[in-house]
């Protein structure tokens, strides 16, 4: 049976970053290199770009390098030198936007167009596959009936972000940041304007709404949709949060990876697409995986089902955590919440007060008071328990209410775990040592054989000396080498000192990762580098359009306003932040909304 390769792609800032992602099970990792990665504060150098490869290549996982701003005409050459240098350093792909790289002298690499280019139509997609590209990031807002569309008149590789932080504005159209303050998205110097607190004004100039995060978004969970997205034609699932630290990153490709080895065990027409005899374990996690315990702003699966209302994140841009209870007592410094989550000294929770505005406070004190039971009565040992009650003690008033709903953003002792975790991801071997004429041969099957010219030693206890043997032959340490099977090919019982075995074994390791490293860089896939010349798309990188955004996300409809609910006309409303106004469009017949420049 034909199977379909599945990749799981994680983000990385730095190479440790990277690495940790890898060995917590992502099949390939994109990270920004020295220049031109749409994140200033997340470059990397090549050194540090080839030592991930070398790590990755062991298991068969990519490494895709962001070179995804737009570009000035001076920037170009260093650009093709940057492509050069990436690709003899092991890199897989490069994920670009400026289809000025496409006339340029690169190097067989393979290219991924960025989901900057605004990517959202069959007839894009279509072009870029003519152009060359190996692999076509899609747009975030598109539904599965539009998937399945691209899939069915396409055939390069789609990938599509299944997690993360949202942009409010069609990728690669967004040039806020630029007209507010001169920090080009673009060019990855975006402010995150959309994450600041507007007002909403009628055309009158009557306050709607204010002081609210009107075009900041709550951050993306599709993995409940992942088969359905699969069976949509979807190859690549992509985490963002290339400026995320590790814990992070490891929580959330873990998470990932739980979710699609499950389908993969139902629906073996899917595999993972990194190396198959080297797994990540989810269930030897030390710590619990719950995307709910990294940063996030709430979830939603945004567009994939059509649209829908509560995708937004109104009253604050920053992580509320996970929910656990609510608040059923409380005074200044203390508050009894209602939860069954454990709860720890030093944990960081949250909720919105009465005024909807975030608050922040460190559970100092924690203790378990008497179980509720579900008619409210307080017991000792009450068998009907619907939660734990749990008391919280602060060094300062905390301003909560009865009722309140309590969110940790911050887990003390799941941090712990999660950053002590080294993943464990292991590379499974058969073994066998066997007798030659002068010595011994220690072969694996990955790899050429380590052999070693010692006397040969016959045992007086060969059940013993036999025991002896396999326990050192079998003990790898700290290595990505784990042996499952080990054979023994004696003409008689021998007696083989430690010191041998472990001078075979480390020369062996040596040998191994050089060869699978070795093995894949030799069959990367290489693009055809003739398809794509003179392509007429010359951008300007500081060319703003009188458009500064535009937005699946509809601030009528996400407050009750869309013309075709109510029936009234959709007509122009205004956001305001400080001295900065902007215009607000409704194409209600494609349902869009567009932020316009006031002249």
């Amino acid at each position: 049976m034909k199977t379909t390769k599945v990749e799981l792609l994680s983000p990385a800032k730095d190479c440790e970053i990277g690495k940790a992602a890898i060995n917590h099970g992502a099949d390939a990792v994109y990270i920004g290199g020295p220049d031109f990665g749409a994140r200033e504060k997340a470059s990397n150098t090549i050194q540090e770009i080839e030592r991930l490869c070398r790590h990755a290549a062991l298991y068969d996982a990519k490494v895709y390098v962001t070179l995804n701003t737009l570009l000035y005409d001076n920037e170009l050459e260093r650009a093709r030198k940057m492509a050069y240098d990436c690709w003899n350093a092991g890199v897989d792909a490069l994920i670009v936007q400026d289809m000025k790289l496409l006339e340029l002298d690169l190097p067989p690499i393979p290219l991924h167009a960025s989901t900057q280019c605004d990517n959202l139509t069959v007839e894009k997609v279509q072009l870029l596959e003519q152009l060359g590209f190996s692999q076509v990031v899609l747009g975030r807002e598109l539904s599965l009936k539009e998937i399945r569309a691209i899939r069915e008149k396409t055939t390069v590789p789609l990938e599509f972000f299944v997690h993360g932080a949202l942009c409010v504005s069609h990728s690669g159209r967004c040039y806020l940041s630029q007209r507010i303050g001169n920090r080009s998205a673009n060019r990855g110097a975006c402010a995150q304007p959309c994450r600041l607190p507007w007002d909403l004004l009628d055309e009158d100039g009557n306050v709607l709404i204010r002081n609210r995060h009107l075009l900041s978004l709550k951050d993306l969970n599709n993995s409940a949709h992942l088969e359905e997205l699969m069976d949509a034609g979807i190859t690549s699932f992509k985490i963002e949060g290339r400026m995320k630290e590790a814990d992070y990153v490891k929580n959330v490709t873990a998470y990932y990876r739980r979710k699609l080895d499950e389908i993969f065990a139902c629906r073996p027409e899917y595999e993972q697409a990194s190396r198959r005899d080297a797994k990540f374990c989810v269930s030897t996690t030390p710590f619990e995986v719950n995307p709910e315990k990294s940063f996030n702003r709430g979830f939603t699966d945004f567009f994939i089902n059509g649209r829908q209302k509560g995708i937004g994140s109104p009253f604050t841009p920053k992580s509320m955590g996970e929910y656990i209870g609510e608040v059923a007592w409380c005074n200044p410094l203390r508050l009894e919440i209602d939860t069954e989550k454990a709860l720890h000294n030093g944990d960081g929770l949250c909720f919105l007060n009465q005024e909807n505005e975030l608050v922040g406070l460190r559970a100092d004190v924690v203790h378990v008071a008497d179980c509720v039971s579900a008619v409210g009565n307080r017991s000792s040992n009450c068998g009907d328990a619907v939660a734990d009650r749990v008391t919280v003690s602060t060094n300062r008033p905390h301003g909560a209410f009865r009722g309140a709903k309590i969110y940790r953003n911050y887990d003390l002792e799941w941090q712990k775990q999660v950053d002590a975790s080294m993943g464990n991801r292991k590379i499974d071997i058969d073994l066998v040592l066997a007798e030659t004429e002068d010595g011994y041969v220690f072969f694996a099957n990955h790899g050429n054989p380590v052999s070693v010219i010692c006397e040969k030693i016959t045992a007086n206890n060969p059940e013993k000396a036999t025991e002896n043997i396999r326990k050192k032959a079998l003990q790898w340490g700290d290595t990505v080498f784990n042996p499952v099977n080990l054979e023994l090919r004696f003409t008689e019982p021998r007696l083989i000192p430690a010191s041998i075995i472990g001078e075979m074994k480390r020369e062996l390791v040596t040998k191994l990762t050089e060869e699978l490293i070795e093995n894949h860089r030799n069959n990367r896939e290489t693009r055809c580098t003739d398809v794509a010349r003179n392509v007429s798309t010359k951008i300007d990188p500081d060319e703003i359009s009188d458009t500064l955004m535009t937005c699946h996300h509809c601030i009528r409809y996400a407050n009750g306003m869309c013309s075709k609910e109510t029936g009234q006309k959709a007509t122009p409303l205004y956001i305001r932040n400080g001295e900065n106004t902007f215009r607000l469009e409704f194409d209600c017949k494609n349902c869009l909304m567009r932020i316009l420049a006031l002249h």
